[in-house]
């Protein structure tokens, strides 16, 4: 129920606008995301780069429904990849993009709005010398998000896909995507679904988890578990051992200000443990969205929330 209630209020304009002027809010937020602008998440990215830990960076932004604010935000993914090339970051940091957030649902053409922009953010990933991870939302975009993906693959054979195995399909997705040159994030699945798309329980997402984890363990592609759960990261390294794969042929992923003991452990252990640093002004909906995912999470906001009141 909680968790419901939070994703709700992740889109919901009156939650946002009470959140957003909570006077402690933007400093917590933090914990989970390098600042509103550009020099900060440099800044971020350059002491994870530092620290053995590789970086993916969102510049945050969703449901765009207007032409001219998904051309400012390939603006920005192309300003953010020419500082990586510039800073020599690009050999531990890609970026991630939500489809969404270039067009994906505008009213008219939408689809090719999208895939257009998201063209141009992989020529200017291609020109500083890293890649691209398309991320995924809730079910109503993946076969739109999958399609532009398969496009994009043809000249861009490196370009990353993000599944979520509480999905009832992504077993099969799975298997789609696990051929050569494939790079595959599987995460658990963040956004609320119904039962006649996405497995409900803890239980029924972890079995998922493992199914979808086995299928590109057992791929030619490059996996990329994403997880915080100590289990699913046992498993991971168990699985990769099972299918002989090396440290460097497939990584970790884990989301900034989350486990980072955790994450420095992986790297000390000779893994690839990527960061997802997200950054900008749109944090709201990614937040709220971390604060539904894990009581933790939600336990820190109210206590600092009460320490700062």
């Amino acid at each position: 129920m909680l968790r419901s209630t939070l994703l709700a209020a992740s889109r919901s304009p009156r939650a946002r606008a009470v959140v957003e002027n909570l006077p402690p809010t933007r400093a917590i937020t933090k914990r989970f995301v390098a600042g509103d602008a550009l020099p900060s998440a440099m800044a971020v990215c350059n002491e994870l780069v530092a620290s053995g830990r590789h970086v993916t960076l969102d510049h945050l932004g969703e449901d765009t429904l207007d032409a001219s604010q998904a051309a400012a935000t390939v603006q920005a993914y192309e300003k953010l990849l020419a500082a990586l090339k510039k800073t020599g970051l690009a050999t531990g940091a890609e970026v991630s993009v939500k489809l969404s957030a270039v067009g994906q649902f505008l009213p008219a053409g939408g689809e090719k709005i999208a895939l257009d922009n998201a063209r141009r953010i992989c020529e200017a990933a291609a020109d500083a010398g890293t890649t691209v991870t398309l991320d995924m939302e809730d079910h109503t975009t993946v076969d739109s998000t999958l399609g532009i993906a398969r496009e994009l693959r043809a000249d861009f054979p490196w370009l990353g896909v993000v599944l979520q195995a509480y999905l009832h399909r992504t077993e099969a997705d799975c298997r789609d995507f696990a051929g050569a040159g494939s790079r595959v994030r599987l995460c658990k699945g963040a956004y609320k679904e119904p039962a006649s798309v996405a497995f409900q329980t803890k239980h029924d997402v972890d079995e998922a988890y493992v199914r979808c984890l086995e299928v590109l363990m057992a791929g030619d592609g490059y996996p990329m578990p994403a997880s915080h759960d100590p289990r699913m990261i046992a498993h991971a390294g168990r699985l990769a051992e099972c299918h002989s794969r090396k440290n460097g042929d497939f990584e970790y992923q884990m989301l900034y200000g989350i486990r980072p003991e955790e994450q420095q452990r992986i790297v000390a252990d000779g893994g690839t443990m990527r960061v997802y640093l997200p950054y900008g002004q749109e944090w709201y909906g990614y937040f709220m969205r971390r604060l539904a995912e894990r009581p933790a999470n939600l336990t820190f906001f109210l206590r600092a929330l009460a320490t700062r009141s």
